[in-house]
């Protein structure tokens, strides 16, 4: 086996799965740059205990949210001695190793982990990052992307070819996320019961209560057709700064039996809350991925997707809609079709929501071996 670092800003549930499938293929190590990611924080000690291979932490030097430097970096890659360097992004980090690779210093193939969906690509969000991006993409041997429209992009803006693209969207193993039944059953139930779920179709969000996730514009476009729907509660599960926001708008709507914010909620807690779910709803305006589409289909629920975000790859005619939440008649129109087809909320058994999930093993192994040259 060859031997694989990679250098990572922080560990993050929905990274757990993708990390240990790695490391079967490869001897791997992986280097994190925070203690916990610098917008949302994680039980790092739950999260941890769950890797299969070894890690380790630089968190010496100048940093600000998630632009960051860290000290001893390439002495830490020669002690690791690495055949294969991935770094994340147009980061500080991949342009200093390109840097050393570029002086000699560094012989190892590079490359990086890019979030960026299909719209992102071609709208790049800021001067400096398409600065970065043009300065980096042609000196890396590889990229690591999400979807086969990006390494699409990649290849016909930049020249890669199809072998230096790794197509590899961010999926959770759906044994481990269900193993714990009796206990998601539980809490589904209590969940359930707490909030008077029974009966209603669920119509469920999970994540941040920040701008990019478009919340306020999504309850003020949806608040009528709430109001009409008279079975149909939209939960909110998350936290953030737009929590006084979120709040003041349901009380001046009138949403407060329409709209319930249970709080943030991690690993089962969180799982759980998928049991209960008629369906989920994502209307970010800016999404790379978006680890909870993976999720709820994971537990059964179906989806509507914001156009978007990069979890739309997953999104078929089976699995939900994908909708313009920047539109408000198509965020009407599709919600309402979306609506139709949810279910009410019966029971919280977990046999009766299988995953819908495909496998992507196989899928996963080919790609991932674009960069196992013997």
């Amino acid at each position: 086996m060859k031997k694989l670092l990679i250098i990572h800003p922080a560990l993050a549930p929905y990274m757990v799965d993708q990390f240990n499938a790695l490391s079967r293929l490869y001897h791997l190590e992986v280097v994190f740059l925070f203690k916990n990611l610098w917008y949302d924080k994680f039980d790092q000690s739950k999260l941890l205990p769950l890797l299969k291979f070894k890690t380790s932490f630089l968190l010496r030097g100048p940093e600000s949210k998630e632009r960051v430097f860290r000290f001893n970096m390439l002495r830490t890659i020669r002690q690791i001695k690495p055949d294969i360097i991935i770094g994340y992004e147009y980061s500080y980090t991949t342009q200093y190793l390109l840097l050393l690779k570029s002086l000699g210093i560094l012989h190892q193939e590079i490359g990086s982990i890019v979030d960026d969906n299909i719209e992102i690509c071609h709208h790049v969000q800021s001067k400096i990052r398409y600065i970065a991006r043009q300065l980096a993409v042609k000196r890396l041997d590889y990229l690591i992307v999400l979807s086969k429209d990006v390494s699409e992009f990649y290849q016909q803006r930049f020249g890669f070819n199809e072998n230096q693209i790794v197509v590899s969207p961010i999926l959770q193993d759906p044994n481990r996320l269900r193993s714990n039944k009796i206990e998601l059953e539980k809490l589904a139930s209590e969940y359930a019961q707490q909030h008077t779920l029974y009966g209603k179709k669920v119509l469920l969000y999970v994540g941040r209560f920040a701008h990019v996730k478009a919340l306020p514009r999504f309850i003020h476009t949806v608040s009528e057709l709430l109001h009409k729907q008279k079975d149909v509660v939209l939960v909110l599960v998350g936290d953030g700064d737009e929590k006084l926001q979120i709040r003041k708008m349901i009380t001046e709507l009138h949403l407060e039996d329409k709209i319930i914010l249970p709080g943030r909620f991690e690993g089962d807690e969180l799982y759980a809350w998928y049991l209960c779910a008629s369906g989920l709803v994502l209307p970010s305006t800016y999404e790379p991925f978006g680890a909870v589409v993976n999720e709820a289909m994971i537990f059964g629920a179906k989806v509507l997707c914001s156009k978007y975000a990069g979890s739309t790859v997953l999104v078929g005619s089976d699995t939900g809609l994908t909708f313009d939440p920047l539109n408000e008649k198509d965020t009407l129109g599709k919600l309402e079709l979306f609506l139709e087809d949810m279910e009410i909320l019966t029971d919280v058994s977990l046999e009766r929501r299988p995953s819908l999930m495909l496998s992507h093993e196989h899928n996963f192994r080919n790609e991932w071996n674009k960069i196992y040259k013997v």
